[in-house]
């Protein structure tokens, strides 16, 4: 079978509702966690382009492209470390490998994730190989946490690969799902009311989550607890989103985000105080940071969407577009 010469592969970023961090080891493995996770119209693509000889790499967000040996030896100061990461495992010889994302990097939305996810769907499509979607999901975290060696849980690769509403379980290494079923109108409501703020400073998430993590595996009595109700949170709006309540949504986002904050004294930056005062003002159901936090993106469900989008720009963030989508990685 001949090799194609050009292969393009799209996947969702996300917004995580409830109970993230409860995917991360250790907690998931000692505790089990639970994570609430929607895809959105943002989405990571990765590019493979078929090439007579060499390895080139190019991250078009950040600006950065380097040519690689046979060795896949990158510079040291290099942050293409996911991609080079990637075409380690799925080796497929001569190419270019491109990819690009609709948030800005670091924005709290899962945009690594998907990435990887991208990535490992053309680099497999590439080998003329097929993965299901949680395979997929498996092989991006893989690429990302081990192989890269940047920290994080398994939430982002598995909404990216399957799209929609999930309920996520991680427990001993594994991972449970099952799709949340909203009603048309209710998820149409959601939309109009969502506002993603982008706050204009990104966050390296991996440095946050591996000093809550270890604290947590000290045993830090206050990040225990956080993350347990972070974890108990997820079924709470797994409920209220089958139900269609959106008062209960904008309640529980509001409730996590005061958990999220106990996990470290850095998870809000003076930017996202500001924001926050700025659209609790004009009138808000519930917000909280996207990701990890520290930084990035926050969201709410405004009362009155318009006046929060107005008090968000009035205190320099950016809007971002976003709605559901229902659909998981695929080529395009």
């Amino acid at each position: 079978m001949s090799e194609p010469a050009l292969i393009r592969a799209t996947a969702p970023l996300r917004l995580d509702f409830a109970g993230a961090w409860t995917d991360v080891a250790p907690y998931a493995e000692r505790e089990g966690g639970r994570v609430v996770s929607v895809a959105i119209s943002l989405h990571a693509q990765a590019t493979y382009e078929l090439r007579t000889h060499g390895i080139v790499l190019n991250a078009e967000d950040i600006g950065e492209t380097a040519e690689l040996g046979d060795d896949l030896v990158l510079p040291a100061d290099s942050r293409l470390t996911l991609l080079r990461a990637a075409l380690h495992r799925f080796p497929v010889g001569p190419c270019r490998l491109s990819t690009r994302s609709d948030a800005p990097p670091g924005s709290g939305l899962g945009s690594s994730g998907a990435l990887g996810v991208a990535l490992v769907r053309a680099l497999t499509e590439a080998r003329n190989a097929q993965l299901t979607p949680e395979m997929t999901a498996e092989a991006a975290w893989h690429v990302e946490a081990v192989d890269a060696a940047i920290p994080g849980g398994r939430q982002d690769q598995y909404v990216a690969a399957l799209g929609g509403c999930l309920l996520l379980a991680f427990a001993e290494g594994a991972v449970g799902w099952e799709r949340i079923t909203l009603d048309e109108a209710f998820i149409h409501e959601l939309e109009r009311r969502l506002v993603v703020c982008y706050t204009g400073t990104s966050r390296v998430s991996g440095n946050t989550i591996s000093r809550v993590m270890a604290g947590y595996a000290l045993g830090n009595e206050t990040i225990g607890r956080a993350l347990r109700g972070l974890r108990d949170g997820a079924e709470e709006m797994a409920g209220a989103l089958r139900r269609g309540d959106l008062g209960a949504v904008g309640t529980l986002l509001d409730q996590n985000w005061l958990h999220q904050q106990q996990l470290d004294p850095g998870m809000t930056t003076s930017t996202m105080q500001r924001l926050e005062l700025a659209v609790r003002s004009a009138g808000v159901l519930g917000g909280k940071a996207a990701g990890s936090g520290a930084g990035g993106c926050m969201f709410f469900l405004g009362e009155d969407p318009a006046a929060v989008r107005a008090a968000a720009l009035g205190v320099g963030c950016t809007v971002l577009p976003v709605a559901f989508a229902k659909d998981g990685v695929a080529l395009c």
